[in-house]
């Protein structure tokens, strides 16, 4: 039976809790006595070379006794060795092949040096149109290093918004990408994960069979959250882009099947957690598919779009909450913060991308006039060409008009000459949650490190 938490108490499921190891030692050979200089005597005064030792006392090196060799020196002068511990029984573990570390520099601060080993901690998000698996150990404070990542478009949520259920060839690509995602957990030492399920699944009549199926084919257990938990992740993981002099952000995560939005208002005091600051939020239940199935997404006229943006700006126009950061909106301090395949998309195609780059698009800042022109441009190509920009592709080509009329409904109620393109959200947000309820930036050097 799976814990709350994702952890597995039985061997064979999506991964195993391992004992921890003790700290390496750091070793070193003695260093030997110096030969004699140029031009010494070998009969040198006594007292000549007692400074020659105080000397290198000072300096820290060893000096041996008369009569103890250099070969020996290491067991006359070593401490006596503690007897080792009583060996504890060994925890359940599915067998896993030996991977060779990468050769990391360890960084120091604040007393403590942190190797590149550590805890793992895995974060899984099975969306309405994603399928996606981010695995980490802790870094810096409030930072990760990324070990092992996996991304698939399977569209678990196609033909939902028509039938209410899951079909079994949706079903069948989902599976097929979640045992990928299980052979990767299984052949790591996963200290802690979460492995969620959103929309889709929250919808389907057939969603709960469904994670039973992948319980039972691809031996991972899914938990389906909620809306505002869903939410909140999004905002968590995106903390490290919302800068100091911030009074209020507008999030945005327009996915699949639904739209999450937060607004956050940062104008008091700042907690280091972005999510303590969530003076309101949605969850819009339109997204991607949903929209372009309900529309049409090969062909996309100007008549159309518009009708796509009128519908998803009547639903924000439900949300009571909308307003809640009307007082700070007019400042230089407010912007919007996209994360989501349709920001991402439109800052490659903004900035020319031959193949896509995470690195350059997570946190670029795009101003209202470089949207408005990106979304211009997608709206003039046709379907084939969407498909051959290399930022969009087959797999998005009939969905990014879907998801720009989304985002420009979001820009109607809540205007800003400026938006930040983020390329993380929900798997950021669990790990960063799992390791900050772990304390690993508190007591780094449990992990491997020393005081």
């Amino acid at each position: 039976m799976a814990r709350g938490d994702g952890v597995s108490e039985s061997p064979g499921t999506h991964f195993r809790v391992q004992g921890e190891e003790s700290p390496r030692q750091p070793g070193g050979a003695a260093v030997g006595l110096e030969p004699a200089r140029p031009g010494q005597a070998d009969g040198a005064p006594a007292n000549a070379r007692k400074g020659r030792k105080r000397r290198k006392r000072r300096r820290g090196r060893k000096v041996f006794a008369p009569g103890t060799s250099p070969q020996n020196a290491d067991t006359a002068l070593a401490p006596a060795k503690a007897a080792p511990p009583a060996e504890a029984p060994a925890p359940i573990r599915i067998p896993e092949p030996p991977r060779p570390e990468p050769a990391g520099r360890a960084w120091e601060r604040g007393g403590a040096i942190h190797g590149r080993d550590g805890p793992v901690f895995a974060a899984l998000d099975l969306g309405t149109n994603n399928c996606r698996l981010l695995v980490a150990t802790p870094g810096r404070p409030g930072q990760f290093r990324v070990v092992d990542a996996y991304s698939r478009i399977v569209r678990l949520g196609e033909g939902l918004s028509a039938t209410g259920r899951l079909s079994e060839a949706a079903m069948d690509r989902a599976v097929e990408a979640l045992k990928i995602c299980g052979d990767k957990l299984r052949n790591r030492s996963i200290r802690r994960a979460r492995l969620v399920a959103t929309e889709a699944c929250r919808a389907a009549e057939n969603g709960v069979k469904f994670l039973d199926r992948v319980r039972e084919e691809a031996r991972i257990d899914l938990e389906i959250i909620d809306r505002q938990t869903e939410a909140r992740l999004a905002v968590s993981g995106c903390g490290a882009l919302v800068e100091r002099d911030t009074d209020a952000v507008v999030l945005f995560d327009i996915g699949g099947g639904s739209s999450e939005i937060a607004l956050i208002d940062l104008s008091r005091h700042r907690s280091p957690r972005l999510a303590n600051h969530i003076v309101s939020w949605t969850s819009l239940p339109v997204g991607v598919v949903s929209l372009a199935e309900r529309y049409g997404g090969r062909d996309v006229t100007p008549e159309t779009f518009a009708a796509m943006v009128a519908d998803v700006t009547e639903m924000i126009g439900a949300f009571d909450g909308r307003d809640r950061l009307s007082h700070l909106m007019k400042g230089s301090r407010f912007h919007l913060l996209g994360t989501s395949g349709t920001v991402t998309t439109l800052a490659g195609v903004h900035l020319g991308l031959e193949r896509y780059d995470r690195r350059r698009v997570d946190g670029l800042w795009l101003d209202s006039d470089n949207v408005d022109r990106m979304i211009a441009t997608l709206l003039g190509w046709d379907f084939q060409q969407r498909v051959a920009n290399p930022c969009i592709g087959a797999d998005r080509a009939d969905l990014v008009l879907a998801g720009c009329a989304i985002l420009e409904a979001i820009r109607g109620h809540w205007p800003s000459p400026r938006l930040r393109v983020a390329d993380r959200g929900l798997r950021e947000g669990i790990l960063s949650e799992l390791m900050a309820e772990e304390g690993v930036w508190r007591r780094p050097q449990q992990w491997g490190g020393r005081p």
